[in-house]
């Protein structure tokens, strides 16, 4: 058993930022270690073990987008992306290549504690992502969905692979198969948070996830929205050992 407090890399190219965030989770019971740049980035990473990475977007050099894509994979070390206010195109993409939830600038650095500590616990018991999924092959519309693997499987035998996101929020829809989830259900089920005033993690999460097992994504019949209601699995599940 894990008994050492989780241990966080904070990557930021600048230095008031990274300090300030290093010494505020340090205070609150953290390990942390900082980076200013990818380069310094793969040297920590090649030395020590890290549970989550907190990755600013805009850096010199290679960006929190590269290098996002280039680390996120199932069973990865998370990542939370710190993005520039109101910049929705960097959170979308962010999310896209993999990342695990993502913060505005400035943000408060409670806020910040709260997504780590949500987002670790997800990750702390990797099995209970797929909840009562685990082990299980999962069949629905003209999809097969190998929960262990998180491999998608199409009826004519194309192959897609799921990111943390979008596996979380399919598998969260495949165990709550016609039932109507608003925004609030939806990403307190996946992230373990409320949503803000303008909090569109969802919504852009439903798109991508669309755009990969929808015939048309802009006339869905799997995942359908209800008018003022939220979005449904629109279709029967078969759950398969």
């Amino acid at each position: 058993m894990k008994t050492e407090s989780p241990h966080i890399l904070v990557v930021d190219d600048h230095r008031d930022i990274r300090d300030a965030v290093t010494r505020f989770l340090e205070k609150n019971g953290l390990r942390a270690t900082s980076a200013a740049d990818a380069v310094e980035m793969d040297q920590k990473l090649s030395l020590g073990s890290f549970d989550l990475i907190v990755l600013d977007v805009m850096m010199p050099g290679e960006d929190g987008l590269s290098v996002c894509r280039r680390l996120a994979a199932p069973g990865s070390c998370p990542i939370i992306m710190l993005t520039a206010l109101g910049d929705d195109t960097d959170r979308i993409i962010g999310l896209e290549v993999g990342a695990d939830d993502y913060l505005p600038k400035p943000f408060n650095p409670r806020e910040l504690l709260a997504r780590i500590k949500a987002v670790l616990r997800r990750t702390e018991r990797p099995e209970t992502l797929a909840g009562a999924l685990a082990g299980k092959t999962v069949r629905f519309a003209h999809w097969s969905l190998d929960v262990d693997r998180r491999s998608l499987v199409s009826e004519t035998g194309v192959q897609d692979t799921l990111s943390n996101s979008e596996f979380r929020l399919l598998v969260t829809l495949l165990e709550r198969p016609r039932l109507v989830l608003n925004r609030d259900q939806l990403l307190d089920l996946t992230a373990g948070r409320a949503a803000g005033p303008l909090d569109r993690t969802i919504d852009n999460q439903v798109s991508r996830l669309r755009r990969k097992i929808e015939v048309d994504p802009m006339r869905p019949k799997i995942i359908t929205t209800v008018r003022n209601g939220g979005y449904s699995l629109a279709c029967d599940v078969e759950i398969t050992s």
